[in-house]
């Protein structure tokens, strides 16, 4: 092969390496310089002093940056945690032929086409106190109403992303379901498996890499919600719904701090990273034992 059929392939990858240079790291860039300054909207980058690390250090010492993280954190895992298990038990559900699938498997995907701001509009008025439709229904069986986007605010816009997004992950559940081996499954009904024996042996553990990526992208993008939680909630009552992304929109527009803002913006980058190389790294160990165990199944047979 001479030097030309070599070189080509990465000329035809130069346009989009430019571009991804260009769109992306250039503003992640400016970005972490920013934090490294003082700087408010009245300024130029350029025009800034350099303050080292004290942006960092004092977010490491607020204690509302510190609970607003730990909001995050908690809406994070929940809402993650509840839609993976939804999604994947309607996609075990409804992997079946059954006469109007297709009309059913459309409807549970209407939710996730909503735009977000209309989701927020639409959980609040549902969660009002006195004419929303989930206190008029309590008070027909005689029960009292609560106070949804009071004390029970975080839950009420768990509530809220679980029904938004539960489809995303019931798609992508679905589409590993029918892209399994149907060799593997119709050896363990031949040998008197069970289907409960089927989905804790077979399915789970052949869908655990497709999974593992779904969880990870609506980790991501639990980490960065802003719309739903800005109209339903605006952050309150007190910090008690107030994640890093809206401090982070607040920080840069309201108390105009944006060196601040921006070394907010990087420590939620950092925990991000430090998440997704954890579950490729469980990926990745869950391939290798895998891989282990067919080879030792291959030995004794």
């Amino acid at each position: 092969m001479n030097a030309a059929n070599r070189l080509t392939p990465y000329l035809f990858l130069a346009p989009a390496a430019i571009i991804m240079v260009i769109a992306l790291l250039y503003p992640l860039g400016y970005m972490v310089y920013g934090s490294f300054r003082d700087w408010n909207p009245a300024q130029a980058l350029s025009e800034t002093e350099f303050v080292g690390l004290r942006n960092y250090i004092y977010l490491w010492n607020e204690a509302a940056f510190r609970e607003s993280l730990g909001v995050t954190l908690k809406f994070a895992f929940f809402c993650v945690a509840f839609e993976l298990i939804l999604g994947v038990g309607l996609a075990l559900l409804l992997d079946r032929k059954l006469r109007g699938m297709s009309i059913l498997r459309t409807l549970f995907i209407l939710p996730m086409m909503i735009a977000p701001v209309v989701v927020g509009l639409m959980w609040r008025y549902m969660y009002h106190p006195t004419v929303g439709t989930f206190n008029r229904w309590l008070e027909a069986i005689g029960i009292d109403g609560i106070d949804w986007l009071g004390r029970k605010a975080l839950m009420s816009v768990i509530i809220a992303d679980i029904w938004q997004w539960t489809p995303f992950i019931f798609i992508l559940a679905l589409a590993a379901l029918q892209s399994l081996p149907r060799s593997a499954l119709e050896a363990a009904r031949i040998d008197g498996a069970t289907p409960w024996q089927l989905i804790w042996h077979i399915k789970l553990p052949l869908m655990m890499p497709v999974l593992i990526v779904t969880a990870l992208l609506r980790l991501i993008d639990a980490f960065k919600v802003l719309e739903v939680i800005l109209v339903m909630t605006e952050g309150g009552p007190g910090l008690s719904t107030e994640i890093v992304a809206l401090r982070i929109s607040r920080t840069a527009v309201e108390f105009r701090e944006l060196g601040v803002a921006a070394a907010m913006s990087n420590y939620l980058l950092i925990l991000l990273m430090i998440l997704t190389i954890g579950m490729f790294a469980f990926t990745r160990l869950q391939e290798l034992r895998a891989t282990r165990a067919a080879k030792i199944i291959q030995q004794e047979g």
